[in-house]
């Protein structure tokens, strides 16, 4: 009996989170991913003095991989779906793994707002493939202008800290391939397609992070703050993204894109005290007008 009622407690619970899903427009989602996709930079930057960069790769996807693992336990639906959606899944743990990777080798040699920078300049061309009318190609405009003006590319610096920067480009207009897909797979839920993505991540990235993070597995905070990372970095944004992508198309999801920088300055002003001056502050505004004008192609 006792079996029954939370067998019936747990359909409630999970049919109330469809409606509340449902009742919140997709924008909202990519705004909760946008906010903590530099939330967890800023816990990293603290890590930096304590783990190597590749360390703290590991530890974000390891830790993220284990509070998916907790929650969904995706390994009870893989049997059930077949093998293309699984070549899917793997592929999209690879990108996992390489892209944060890169990432952190990125910012430990580059300032930030250039690997955004850089990091934005493939997912324009994902944008374009969607641009179907004069005021979509507008809306584009203002936003690759909007992300230049905010944040003033130099590309100066180490040269391979340019290169990781643009394999990290290269990897996330991947991921934003491969998860869309994954967001509209019927065969599995795409929480669930995510949750085994990133176990396949922990294992892909071991032999790139593990030797890595071997110092640090003694030291309390910095295992508390790379649990942090994960949750802030890998669990919060990545399910967020898969919540807007089911129901925002490729394009307008790129498009969208263009936001993270602002929400950078905005990350800034409120954790870092950090007050935005007048370039700043046109970028944001170009981006917010894109935003604005760009319309979803009816289908």
């Amino acid at each position: 009996m006792h079996s029954a009622t939370s067998a019936v407690d747990a359909l409630r619970f999970r049919g109330a989170g469809r409606r509340l899903e449902r009742g919140l427009p997709p924008h909202a989602y990519f705004v909760g991913s946008a906010v903590f996709h530099y939330l967890g930079p800023a816990f990293a930057v603290l890590l930096f003095a304590r783990v190597s960069p590749l360390g703290v790769a590991w530890l974000r996807i390891v830790s993220a991989a284990v509070v998916f693992a907790l929650w969904r336990k995706p390994w009870r639906r893989l049997a059930s779906i077949d093998r293309r959606t699984r070549r899917l899944l793997l592929a999209l743990g690879v990108v996992f793994a390489l892209m944060n990777s890169c990432f952190y080798l990125a910012i430990d040699r580059l300032p930030l707002g250039t690997v955004a920078a850089i990091e934005f300049l493939p997912v324009i061309a994902l944008a374009a493939f969607g641009v179907r009318s004069l005021r979509n190609g507008a809306a584009l405009g203002l936003a690759v202008g909007g992300v230049y003006v905010l944040t003033n590319v130099q590309l100066r610096g180490e040269p391979l800290g340019v290169a990781v920067a643009f394999a990290n480009a290269a990897l996330f207009a991947l991921y934003i391939v491969l998860a869309h897909r994954v967001a509209r797979q019927p065969r599995i839920d795409r929480i669930d397609g995510l949750a085994a993505a990133m176990l396949v991540a922990a294992v892909a990235i071991t032999p790139l992070g593990g030797f890595g993070v071997a110092p640090a597995l003694l030291d309390p905070l910095a295992i508390g703050a790379g649990f942090g990372v994960g949750v802030a970095s890998s669990v919060i944004p990545y399910v967020c993204d898969q919540l807007a992508m089911t129901r925002l198309s490729r394009a307008t999801y790129s498009l969208l894109v263009s936001l993270l920088p602002a929400t950078a300055t905005v990350v800034g002003v409120v954790v870092l005290t950090q007050i935005p001056g007048g370039r700043q502050l046109i970028g944001v505004g170009l981006v917010v007008a894109a935003v604005a004008v760009h319309r979803e192609r009816v289908t």
